[in-house]
């Protein structure tokens, strides 16, 4: 039997979607066929220290303060990147630049411009890239677009969508790289997620009239500091979008949403149904179809199970149920056999451009006052 490839990993960054890259780098091989041999190479982070102890709990074999380092190490192959949104750009061009394939968190760059300069240097160089908006690889997600595209609930007509949090509904809640202009506030932080499924399941937004508010105009400049600094991006932004098909519909981005922890959710209205879906019940997809009677309407649960690839590859029974981290390891799954078969992993910088892009219009819309068409 012919040995197989490896892929040997360095990843930037160990905090919250750093450690959910590294468990799925580490499960993946346990859950999937891969077509390569993963190995945890080296890890960068803010210091020597930090990364040398993070290195030793997460399972790589050497570690670095120095992620310039990292992107050029003759023993990487895939860089991983769950650094602040303002590094993405410099980390992946260097990587790239260095014949490495980059799996990057979203969103992928600070604006459009920055997120195209990404796309032209790993197109221009090959590089299989693949994006962190994990929530489109619940199995759920690949239903409801088959249903959509197969016309089970009609024309769609319209969408309306929504991730909010609350993780910053505090105003004691202190300034991070996310309130910082680089991070891009609510918007690009949790609004890429709902704008990224819009697409996924709709199409293209080519039109949006955005409002964004801050409603917390200054915050402690660190944890228990009294020094207070001011807030330069949204807490809070909504925006009718229209699509290229004809529908129309909503998005809501609100990180101050007091009391919601994980409410990305969407409602796909057609002219012969409808498809609704909240992250709070991951493994529900709840379907309304017109019945002759009346008497007969009432909204249908689809359960997610072995029916629903790859739940079977967690479990095979259904009703068990998957969770947040069994999509990063789906996800991790599909970027595997982008680099080995040389081809493109879904979604990759050409789509992250595009979300970007529409991230940049719902921005500009609330500054102008006016409705935006989103280029392509």
């Amino acid at each position: 039997m012919e040995d197989k490839p490896r892929i040997r990993v360095g990843l930037v960054g160990a905090g919250f979607m750093g450690r959910c890259h590294a468990n799925a780098f580490r499960s993946v091989a346990g859950i999937f066929d891969l077509p390569a041999e993963i190995e945890l190479e080296i890890l960068a982070d803010a210091d020597e220290k930090l990364a040398a102890e993070n290195a030793s709990e997460l399972g790589f074999r050497r570690s670095t303060g120095d992620w310039r380092k990292l992107a050029s190490d003759l023993e990487v192959d895939v860089v991983a990147i769950a650094a602040p949104n303002s590094l993405h750009e410099p980390i992946a061009t260097d990587a790239i630049a260095n014949g490495k394939s980059v799996y990057c968190e979203k969103p992928l760059a600070v604006d459009g411009e920055a997120a195209k300069r990404m796309m032209d240097a790993a197109e221009l160089a090959g590089a299989t890239t693949l994006v962190g908006f994990n929530f489109l690889s619940n199995p759920l997600m690949t239903l409801a677009r088959e249903m959509v595209q197969d016309g089970d609930i009609g024309d769609v007509t319209c969408f309306r969508g929504r991730h909010a949090e609350d993780y910053m509904a505090s105003g004691d809640s202190p300034h991070t790289f996310r309130t910082d202009p680089a991070g891009g506030g609510a918007l690009a932080d949790l609004g890429s997620h709902i704008i990224a499924m819009a697409r996924y399941l709709v199409g293209p937004i080519i039109e949006v009239g955005g409002n964004l508010r801050t409603i917390h105009e200054t915050r402690p400049e660190s944890q228990g500091s009294s020094r207070l600094v001011p807030v330069e991006v949204d807490d809070v932004a909504y925006s009718h979008v229209v699509f290229e098909n004809g529908a129309a519909g909503v998005i809501e981005a609100n990180w101050a949403a007091s009391g919601k922890t994980m409410d990305l959710s969407f409602e796909i209205t057609g002219s012969a149904g409808s498809i609704v879906f909240t992250q709070e019940r991951m493994n529900e997809l709840r379907v309304w179809r017109r019945k002759p009677s009346r008497r007969q309407n009432g909204f249908t649960i689809i359960e997610s199970g072995p029916d629903h690839p790859p739940y079977g590859r967690f479990c095979p029974a259904p009703g068990h149920q998957l969770g947040f981290n069994d999509l990063k390891v789906i996800e991790v799954s599909r970027l595997i056999h982008g680099i080995v078969e040389g081809r493109a992993a879904f979604p990759d910088f050409r789509e992250a451009y595009r979300i970007q892009l529409t991230v940049d219009a719902i921005r500009r819309s609330s500054t102008e006052r006016r409705w935006i068409r989103v280029f392509e």
